[in-house]
């Protein structure tokens, strides 16, 4: 009877030979790969060595395998790494040689989590090559931002929610309405008076959309002449009137398809331009002037104005069906003299903007002047908010505001601005929170819960300031 080979063969005899195999098996599979790999067992003995990586260390292979690892590079830190089990990943390290490079050890272990091997791989034979593409992964990340800003600057969409300022209620829902209207394909209808911000609403919706990597176009329906207004908006073909373009022009509908238009001022949109653009809305299609077929388009409308459409409708100066279809969701941005309590925090922001403009540096202003500015009614609202700190920053002879520095208009309101004589700022403010916080109380029915959300404060915040102005 024969007995087979393995079966006469000792336990340590089995380990040799399963080991040359699987040595020789990770020999036919790394030499040919042009990565420095590098495999030593739990005694740090060299077991194999590709051929690259043997003529970066110098040597034949065969005077490297079966050397301690210290014996071929006395800096090494593999009797560390298998020590402590723990791999080192991307580390810069320096040969005998003088070469130095980026490498990875790694230890292998076993179920019991006991060293098996030692594996270790060199990520860059150089550390020149390293810091090389390192600086070219910057100069490609410079470069992606740089045309992330230029496409931003084309589109158009400059500002985002956190450029609109203010905790006042009015501000508030305002805002929260935007957000849940930019979830949306609805078109949007902004209503507030001059100077109260339509146009940030328009571009933050537009920013904070699905629709924000693509084109977000402006147009002002009062500053174009009506006569232009159709050519302007759809485009037209080649010889389409007298004075065309030779190859036609595109229009700002096409311009913004498959993003967002903003029709500002769309109260003065003459009557025949607004039945076709009530087309546009319901057919989603437009013709340009002197054209023959139809374009279809997917372009979200919003649309501002600082008119009554209401009065406007019941006038016949604004057509019906197209306010309905227009005003599908409505945002009513309040004037600044309904937020009295956003002035101080705007002022503060609008110095900050000037500052950096101007180069006039200014950084607070006078309790006298601050009351005066809470005291005015501000009929042109945030912007003229703005010209007044502006003309006020370049009459400043130090760093801060003070009432000579304010327009006139500001301060012959003197019958409004004496209820405050005598008072400082923090009383004027205390005063002001108080009603606001009033008014949001009566408005909500007394839900604490909503007050607090509206004015983004605590509950525990709000309960201390309705004991305080003794609002129960």
């Amino acid at each position: 009877m024969s007995l087979k080979v393995s079966n006469i063969l000792t336990t340590e005899e089995k380990e040799i030979i399963s080991s040359t195999a699987f040595i020789h098996t990770m020999e036919k599979i790394f030499d040919p790969i042009s990565v420095p790999i590098i495999l030593v067992d739990k005694d740090t003995r060299v077991i194999m060595i590709n051929k690259i990586f043997a003529d970066f260390l110098g040597y034949p292979k065969e005077e490297i395998v079966g050397k301690k690892v210290l014996e071929v590079d006395e800096y090494s830190r593999f009797p560390y790494v298998l020590k402590n089990k723990k791999s080192e990943i991307a580390w810069k390290h320096k040969f005998k040689n003088g070469k130095t490079a980026i490498v990875h050890r790694i230890p292998v272990l076993d179920e019991n989590n006991e060293v098996l091997y030692g594996f270790g791989l060199l990520l860059f034979q150089d550390v020149k090559e390293f810091k090389d593409i390192i600086e070219k992964n910057k100069l490609l990340e410079h470069a992606l931002s740089h045309a992330k800003k230029q496409l931003q600057k084309i589109n158009g969409a400059k500002y985002s929610w956190e450029h609109i300022l203010g905790n006042s209620v009015g501000i508030s829902e305002a805002i929260l309405m935007g957000k849940r209207a930019s979830k949306t394909k609805s078109t949007v209808l902004l209503l507030g008076e001059s100077g109260t911000g339509k146009e940030l609403f328009a571009h933050a919706i537009h920013h904070s959309s699905n629709r924000k990597h693509e084109r977000f176009i402006k147009i002002n329906c009062s500053a174009i002449p009506a006569d232009l207004l159709e050519s302007e908006l759809f485009g037209y073909e080649e010889g389409a009137f007298t004075g065309a373009k030779k190859d036609g022009k595109i229009g700002k509908f096409e311009l913004a398809n498959g993003g967002s238009i903003f029709l500002d001022e769309i109260g003065d949109m003459p009557l025949s331009m607004q039945s076709k653009l009530l087309r546009v809305l319901q057919e989603k299609e437009i013709e340009r002037v002197g054209g023959s077929h139809t374009i279809p388009l997917d372009v979200r409308v919003i649309a501002a104005t600082n008119k009554n459409l209401d009065d406007m409708v019941k006038e016949g100066s604004f057509r019906e069906d197209l306010f309905y279809r227009l005003n599908v969701m409505c945002i009513k941005i309040p004037p600044l003299r309904e937020r009295v309590q956003d002035i101080e925090p705007l002022t503060i922001k609008l110095l900050q903007k000037l500052s950096d403009e101007l180069g006039v540096y200014i950084k607070q202003v006078s309790s006298e002047a601050m009351a005066h500015l809470l005291n005015y009614d501000w009929p042109g609202n945030v912007r003229e908010l703005e010209n007044v700190l502006e003309r006020a920053m370049n009459l400043a002879d130090d760093d801060t505001i003070h009432t000579s520095h304010l327009p006139y208009n500001l301060l012959k309101n003197i019958e409004k601005a004496m209820n405050y004589k005598g008072q400082s700022l923090r009383e004027i403010v205390e005063h002001t929170e108080k009603e606001v916080i009033m008014k949001c109380l009566e408005d909500t029915n007394f839900n604490k819960a909503k007050v607090a959300s509206l004015l983004k404060i605590s509950r525990s915040s709000l309960y201390d300031k309705i004991e305080k102005y003794k609002l129960e």
